[in-house]
């Protein structure tokens, strides 16, 4: 297929969950013989925080100032697609949006990597700024990167037709496992940008096992965090940690914790990409619980369920070698079945019965 994507950003991983799940889907489209089209809108925050990020063979990144002023090209990319798609945070979403709909693409899809807060926002009655006005009922294709009930959501608040789950993935690629950094070294590490919506369960969940095990070094690593001046002494902060020490820095921890918004924790069915990639490097994972959890990993034999800082206390407690079971299970799973190639094999399913689906309308 020939792909068309317009994205929040792919070239900087600052303060953002979509860069580095996008790169991984485009290095598996590129591996399945697929080419693509990536436009990302030229924006001052990550257009100075970019990771000198390269587009592999077959994928080109193209950066646009204004909709305007690459219309007539990107209409002509588009009419030339097997597959044309914008996501949650696309800016100009609602007018590239109409660029998809009026033209040839043979499958036009709005993909939402951030569903939940799309469906908060409709709650507040005001426009959710990336979505068209009239939603999404004339697109082929819904993807959601959540499951579960935000699936009828979709329909039944933006009139979407046809809605599937494309979860998250990891790029065994990219995320493998690593050797450790002495300056990584603790018991347990946490990677993610600051959320306000799940903070009060970061602080449950690692600051408080930290302020219990002086003895053990904590590390965080993530942006925006407004607080860390006054976190406790054995809790080392990275501000921004390049995707490319992602592995080193999870495999050189005990073991990592995820910890979910709250927004997604109430949908449920919605795994973060941090929970594949660090699988996928072979560390232990503790996480928080939500509702689909077990479609993803079986809790107690691949992944360890926390919700309180003493269970937290109590797997660290754990020897290496039960700690090492779970993490080569974990490991086992996301390679079997939560891969970006994976997903992309799902993705042309998924555009064959939309293909089929439109055919018979």
């Amino acid at each position: 297929m020939h792909v068309v994507i317009f994205g929040l950003t792919i070239s900087s991983s600052w303060g953002n969950g979509h860069a580095t799940l996008w790169r991984a889907l485009v290095h598996a489209m590129k591996k399945r013989r697929h080419s693509v089209v990536f436009y990302e809108r030229e924006l001052p925050y990550y257009a100075s925080t970019r990771d000198g990020w390269e587009p592999p063979p077959q994928v080109s990144l193209k950066f646009y100032e204004s909709l305007e002023g690459i219309r007539e090209a990107a209409l002509a990319d588009l009419d030339a697609a097997d597959l044309a798609m914008f996501t949650s945070f696309c800016p100009d979403g609602p007018e590239v949006a109409r660029l998809i709909l009026d033209s040839r693409a043979g499958i036009k899809a709005f993909y939402d990597l951030d569903t939940p807060v799309t469906l908060d926002a409709l709650d507040t009655g005001a426009p959710v700024a990336y979505l068209p006005a009239e939603g999404l009922s004339d697109f082929d294709l819904v993807l959601s990167y959540t499951g579960g009930r935000a699936l009828d959501e979709l329909r039944l608040r933006l009139g979407a037709q046809f809605v599937a789950p494309l979860y998250g993935w990891a790029d065994p690629d990219a995320h493998s496992p690593a050797a450790p950094v002495e300056a990584f070294r603790g018991a347990l590490s946490y990677l993610g940008t600051f959320a306000a919506d799940r903070h009060e369960a970061l602080k449950t969940l690692f600051f408080e096992p930290a302020r219990r095990m002086t003895r053990e070094q904590f590390h965080l690593a993530g942006a925006q965090y407004p607080d860390h001046d006054s976190w406790s002494k054995n809790i080392h902060f990275i501000p921004h940690l390049p995707p490319a020490l992602h592995p080193s820095f999870f495999c050189s921890s005990r073991a990592t914790l995820n910890v979910t918004r709250q927004s997604m924790a109430r949908y449920g069915y919605c795994p973060s990409g941090r929970l594949f990639e660090a699988a996928a490097c072979g560390t232990p994972i503790f996480s928080d619980g939500w509702e689909g959890l077990e479609l993803f990993f079986s809790p107690g034999q691949e992944i360890l369920r926390v919700d309180t800082a003493e269970e937290v206390v109590h797997a660290l407690s754990l020897t290496d070698a039960e700690l090492r079971r779970i993490a080569e299970a974990g490991r086992a799973r996301v390679l079997a079945e939560h891969t970006a190639e994976r997903r992309i094999a799902e993705l042309e399913m998924l555009c064959a019965c939309a293909a089929n689906s439109a055919q018979a309308a």
